[in-house]
């Protein structure tokens, strides 16, 4: 991602939305739910039905996340991590180029919402 882009993504607002709040779109396949933790730490545990996008490539060179926005067309994107700031990157990022996004925070605020925590592959 070029320098101007990322600053750009700095001041660019996305919406903060709660896990309770959108659980409903997410189940209805009204929106995507993505895991943009790295990859290293999928193994603790993802939220069921997430998409398993690092951040490092989507302000890289995009190999995963460049096709998952192709397919994504005009569904609504949640995002979350482990803490919510890393999501919140990610929501500027695309919320900058037009997305409809939103971060959901963390992991455990999925967790705490009741949404079934699973280990990837097991789905």
């Amino acid at each position: 991602m070029s320098f101007f882009r990322t600053l750009k993504s700095l001041f660019t607002p996305a919406a903060r939305i709660t896990p309770r709040s959108c659980a409903p779109r997410v189940r209805a396949g009204a929106a995507l739910l993505v895991d943009v933790r790295e990859a290293r730490e999928w193994p603790g545990g993802v939220a069921q039905d997430a998409v398993l996008l690092p951040l490092s490539d989507l302000t890289g060179p995009r190999t995963r996340w460049a096709p998952f926005l192709a397919g994504a067309a005009r569904r609504e994107i949640l995002l979350y991590c482990a803490s919510g700031g890393r999501s919140g990157l990610a929501a500027r990022v695309l919320a900058g180029e037009g997305f409809r996004v939103a971060n959901t925070g963390g992991l455990n605020d999925w967790a705490d919402a009741g949404w079934p925590i699973v280990k990837p592959g097991r789905r």
